[in-house]
Parts: C-alpha cells; structure tokens; sequence
C-alpha cells in the first residue's frame, strides 16, 4: 500500500479513472442534478446514470467535458436479451456512450455458457463502436464462474469486464479484481465497482490493473488525491456505502 501515501498522486489522473454512479433508485431530480454538478466540477472521466435520466445528463453536462454512461438489465441481469438490446439503444439514442450490462447470472451460474456469450454479444452488437462493460456480480460467484464470466465477455467482444452492481451485498475485491485481470487479454478492461469509497483502495486496485472506478464517494477520494498531491495528509475514507 506504499502508493497511497507518495508524492505523485495526480488528482486529474484520479478524476479520469472514474465513473460516478447516479444509480439509487430513490434519487430525486434534484439529487441526480446536485451529482451532475459534482461531476462537472470535478472534471471526471464520465457519471453512469439510470436510463431514464441519460436525457437530461446529455443536457446537463454539455460542454463539460464528462461523457454520459448508463445500464443495461440492471441490477439483475435478468431481463431478455431482446429487452437488454432494446434498452441499449434507447440509451444510444438519448445520448449514452458507454453501456455497463448485467450479464445473465442464473445461466452462468447453470454452466449455460454460450446462452450467457449470446447475450452479451447481442448488446455489444446493438452497441455498435461503443464501449460495453460486462457485469459479472462476483458477489454470487465463485472463482471458476469469475474466469467464465471473463472469458466469455472477452469472446463476445466487451471492453470491459466489471465486478458489481453494487446492489448484492458484496463488491470489489482485491482477490476478485486480480482473477478477472488474469482471466482476460490486454485488450479488456477491468473496472472495479461496489465498496471503492478511499483513495488508498482505488489505488491499490489500479495498481493490480484496474483503469475504471464505479464509485459514489468521488468527493471523498478527488478531495484527498488533492490534498495528497499538495502534500497534505488528505481527508480519510468515506461512510458512503452506495455502489
């Protein structure tokens, strides 16, 4: 954990590793809009938003820099895959640019590989040159169905492969992180999300390999990277336990 505490940490490094989740079903017009804003501000990389809201997003955050992201059968992934296709163009058409699906984890974990690899790839196609995340839910899994899940997200031609929704009990882990890094091609992505509240967590998971962060506590973790790359003691870890 030495690289938690060294003088290089960039904030703009930090900030263009993450997505901010804006995904509670209970959130209010005005609590999406207050998260946007904190989006903007803090120059990320991109908010994953409910799809419903990708609309007003797109609109919000224009000329912000931060692109518009949302998800695909979630957060069960258990939706058709017809519905799955469905719901990824419809964000397309509103202005989404990147997708993050629930893969089908009953028939997963049923061993029903090719009906799993069917279902991504359908989205992946639907998705046309944009980017689709896999989540794979590793909180319900074991090893052997985390290296399923990888590689048949790879196959199906996913750019990332994610570990949570954030919505089953259990999120990111190191074990888990490190398995999926080694279960998959240079050419894929990890993203880690659920339980990355601190700065010394993404940052001990970016150095196993992780490039994406689905996180709510982007205050918390930018506000230290900045402390930290001014030579401070930086702010701690956060209490959110969203995503």
């Amino acid at each position: 954990m030495s690289e938690s505490v060294t003088p290089a940490v960039r904030a703009a490094e930090i900030a263009a590793l993450i997505d901010h989740a804006i995904l509670k079903p209970e959130l209010t017009r005005a609590e999406v809009d207050a998260d946007l804003d904190l989006a903007a501000k803090y120059g990320i990389f991109s908010v994953c938003v409910r799809p419903s809201d990708v609309s007003h997003a797109v609109q919000r955050l224009a000329g912000s820099g931060v692109a518009v992201g949302t998800v695909i059968g979630f957060p069960h992934g258990t939706t058709s895959t017809s519905t799955k296709v469905a719901e990824a163009r419809q964000a397309l058409a509103d202005g989404a640019v990147e997708l993050d699906m629930v893969l089908n984890i009953g028939r997963l974990r049923s061993e029903l590989l090719d009906d799993v690899e069917a279902d991504i790839a359908a989205v992946v196609e639907a998705a046309g040159d944009h980017v689709v995340k896999v989540i794979l839910e590793t909180a319900y899994l074991d090893d052997d169905q985390i290296v399923a899940a990888s590689a048949a997200a790879e196959r199906a031609g996913a750019a990332f492969v994610k570990t949570s929704t954030g919505f089953a009990g259990g999120g990111a882990t190191v074990p888990h992180v490190t398995l999926m890094r080694a279960s998959v091609g240079p050419a894929v992505q990890v993203k880690a999300s659920g339980g990355v509240r601190d700065l010394d967590t993404l940052l001990a998971m970016r150095a196993l390999g992780v490039t994406r962060f689905g996180t709510s506590a982007t205050a918390t973790i930018l506000d230290d990277a900045a402390a930290r790359e001014a030579g401070g003691a930086g702010t701690g870890a956060s209490d959110d336990s969203s995503y």
